[in-house]
């Protein structure tokens, strides 16, 4: 039998002049970067918070608190690997991440498929198990209008129920 756990994410970040701008753990090269204390991946925050939250071991705020000054300029690839670690000795799985990513710019359909991929390295997972969407808000709100990037994730973890006997 199996235990599966669903776990829901969200980050936003505004854009920042001189900063890079990361991903799903991948640069952007020539595009304005991301307002935070670490590097500000706000699609790989927001894979944290469900894989955190599916688990009921927190968020990332608690773990990674912007007042340490270990997590400046933090790799956020890092983190999600930290947290994948922190999983699988807890027992869980991921099954499957399911992603979207809101913003007028930049255009994630060209780096899409090398997002899914890194996502998948990093948990060690196929990329079929891996989705991720970019959409436009239409130029409602803060991300409609440019001034940065929301994103949301939705994670499910499994966890076989050791036999008794």
């Amino acid at each position: 039998m199996n235990n599966f756990r669903i776990g829901y994410g969200y980050d936003s970040h505004r854009f920042e002049p001189g900063r890079r701008l990361v991903l799903g753990g991948v640069e952007f090269p020539g595009e304005t970067g991301l307002r935070g204390h670490s590097d500000a991946d706000a699609l790989l925050h927001a894979v944290i918070d469900a894989l955190l939250g599916a688990a009921a071991m927190g968020d990332i705020g608690a773990r990674y608190p912007d007042t340490d000054l270990r997590w400046k300029d933090a790799d956020s690839a890092a983190l999600l690997a930290d947290v994948a670690r922190d999983l699988a000795a807890a027992g869980w799985s991921v099954a499957n991440i399911d992603a979207t990513v809101i913003c007028e710019r930049p255009k994630l359909r060209p780096k899409v498929d090398a997002i899914r991929a890194r996502i998948a390295e990093i948990l060690g997972l196929d990329a079929s198990a891996v989705s991720v969407k970019g959409k436009t808000n239409e130029g409602m709100d803060a991300a409609g209008a440019g001034l940065g990037v929301v994103c949301h994730a939705v994670a499910l973890l499994t966890r076989k129920e050791q036999d008794e006997h």
